[in-house]
């Protein structure tokens, strides 16, 4: 049985959310299972970077879902969160609203960029299917 090609496009979405799934589950599995020495390390407080460990397993699970079974809307929200994220990660370092160290300002910062880049490409992946 001969298959159709699947899109280009797709394919570079479906993988891109596949590597966004991936590395947002597994920062969130280190933030729930090694909260205190993260905390000592990058500045955060335990209970907060527990909840915000777990908003990325969920987050994170979601977005694999969504690599498996697109959809439009719900694609436009993981790029518009994840957009989201990066400006606020900015801003958390600009206002100093969860005490970072000079390390967690640096991780903070490269998070940012790194989820800015996973919005940048899914909304190139989300353009090449129109």
């Amino acid at each position: 049985m001969i298959t159709p090609p699947r899109p280009v496009g797709l394919t570079f979405l479906k993988r891109v959310l596949v590597l966004d799934a991936a590395v947002t589950a597994a920062n969130g599995l280190g933030y729930v299972t090694l909260s205190e020495l993260i905390g000592q390390l990058l500045g955060p407080d335990t209970a907060t970077l527990r909840w915000l460990g777990g908003f990325l397993v969920v987050y994170g699970a979601a977005v694999a879902y969504l690599a498996v079974r697109p959809s439009a809307p719900a694609l436009i929200a993981v790029v518009a969160v994840n957009a989201g994220w990066a400006a606020g990660s900015v801003l958390i370092v600009l206002t100093g609203l969860l005490n970072l160290t000079p390390l967690g300002a640096a991780w903070t910062l490269v998070q940012a960029a790194v989820v800015g880049t996973f919005a940048a490409l899914q909304l190139a992946g989300l353009r090449r299917l129109r």
